[in-house]
């Protein structure tokens, strides 16, 4: 069954070792400097963005959108178009590794748009994602659970984490909360206000 009004897109970081099941998805696209990626893996997308300076000669069988606006990333004028043609749900592979500004790029843009789209990342390690205030998330007992705040992010309560935060206020250059564990299947995450990034990674 397909997710409903969801989206897989690729960008143009490291490319994931494994894909998740591409046929569940409403649309399959890559920014242009991921598309030597996906035909690689014998995947061809529905639509492929960008201003085609990574690609080199432009694919004729590929339905391409041109997006030449200098001013913004292809991530960026990507994730306007998607919003523009009603899609909400976005699962975005290949955002780090690489070039590690480009990482910290991406990482902007997910917190401009946090409050239009759900934005979900995933890498080989894991994934990651700007959450709402009051977030759960399940089966995640044993696995490395980081909060980071952006750049703030007040009156933090967990449940289900082996060091719980109660009330706790984060922040960069201040404290964060890095490396924690969840000792339930079931984690839930409450906050005040400010901008919190959560990574759910499995133990190593």
């Amino acid at each position: 069954m397909k997710k409903s009004n969801s989206v897989f897109l690729i960008l143009n970081g490291k490319a994931p070792k494994s894909y998740p099941k591409l046929d569940d998805y409403s649309l399959v696209c890559a920014t242009d400097g991921a598309l030597t990626t996906l035909k690689s893996n014998g995947v061809e997308p529905d639509l492929v963005f960008g201003d085609f300076d990574s690609v080199d000669p432009i694919p004729d069988e590929t339905e391409i959108v041109l997006t030449q606006d200098q001013e913004y990333t292809d991530f960026e004028k990507t994730l306007a178009l998607l919003h523009e043609s009603g899609y909400q749900n976005i699962d975005v592979f290949g955002a780090s590794g690489e070039e590690q500004d480009h990482f910290l790029g991406n990482l902007h843009v997910a917190l401009a748009w946090k409050d239009k789209l759900q934005l979900n990342f995933f890498d080989d390690y894991g994934h990651y994602q700007f959450i709402p205030n009051q977030f759960e998330m399940n089966d995640v007992l044993n696995k490395t659970i980081s909060l980071f705040p952006f750049p703030k992010a007040t009156n933090i309560t967990s449940h289900g984490l082996e060091f719980e935060l109660i009330h706790t206020n984060l922040e960069l250059g201040v404290r964060v909360g890095t490396r924690n564990r969840a000792i339930k299947d079931q984690v839930r995450i409450e906050f005040s206000e400010g901008n919190l990034l959560v990574f759910i990674q499995e133990r190593t």
